[in-house]
């Protein structure tokens, strides 16, 4: 079946399993805490506008929602972003431009919503094993769900980033701007992990956050760092590396098993 037409098909069904969470009556109320403490939605937010994904074909194999455009083929997405901080603590790697901007690396104007389509769209599965279960009363018991080998290894994902550096293009893991508040070392190579977020009383609690991907655990970001010391108040901004503030910089996602070779001095 074409795969523009397998699209337009089935993006019903992925809306029904979670990929998107635009309608006007979600979207128009006004957003409440999750029961997961990680995942809270920051009241300081402005309210979750309408997004209304459209699926544009750009060519045998590259589609694209808004400014995002993911690959058939290769599984990869891309999409833009700026550098929000070079130095400082950092909590998020990617969040929107009036989210957490305090703590995140970049920032971008891409929806949540568009993200999680993406992955969806590709088949990536998400993955929950970094999320305590949490009991009747949302305490987290310090239990985690079963998550098949398959799953775990189907979510994990590499995220580079490409920018122009002297008017030539310089590609890297996005691990090599982020360096450890005790070693001073570089972030180790390693995957994230697609973990899709969740949905808190019909809204997905991505798109009232604003968080794409987050490098301490956060159960409402759709990405997680999936290393060990994922935790807040351990990672900074690699200021040799990371480029003044504003610089666009396109954030590359594909499968962890496809790592490019690094091109850090």
């Amino acid at each position: 079946m074409d795969y523009y037409k397998m699209i337009s098909r089935h993006l019903v069904v992925v809306v029904a399993i979670g990929a998107v969470a635009w309608m006007p009556d979600a979207l128009s109320a006004t957003p409440e805490a999750p029961s997961d403490q990680n995942s809270s939605a920051d009241s300081s937010l402005p309210p979750p506008v309408s997004v209304k994904p459209a699926v544009e074909k750009i060519d045998d194999s590259r589609y694209r929602i808004g400014d995002l455009i993911f690959d058939q083929k290769t599984r990869e997405i891309r999409f833009p972003t700026k550098v929000n901080m070079s130095q400082g603590l950092l909590e998020y790697l990617v969040v929107l431009s009036k989210g957490k901007v305090h703590e995140a690396l970049l920032v971008t104007e891409i929806s949540p919503t568009h993200l999680n389509l993406a992955f969806k769209l590709l088949r990536y599965p998400a993955s929950r094993e970094l999320f305590s279960i949490s009991d009747e009363n949302g305490r987290p018991t310090g239990k985690y769900p079963h998550v098949s080998a398959d799953t775990k290894a189907g979510a994990r994902i590499v995220i580079d980033v490409e920018w122009m550096d002297d008017g030539k293009t310089r590609r890297i893991p996005v691990n090599e701007w982020i360096q450890h508040i005790v070693s001073q070392r570089a972030m180790k190579p390693g995957p994230w992990l697609y973990s899709g977020s969740d949905f808190n009383e019909g809204k997905f609690i991505a798109e009232m956050t604003g968080d794409h991907a987050s490098i301490m655990v956060d159960s409402g970001a759709i990405i997680n760092y999936a290393g060990s010391d994922n935790g807040d108040n351990v990672w900074f901004g690699f200021p040799k590396r990371v480029p003044p503030e504003g610089t666009p910089v396109t954030v590359i996602i594909a499968p962890f098993s496809k790592i490019p070779t690094s091109q850090q001095p």
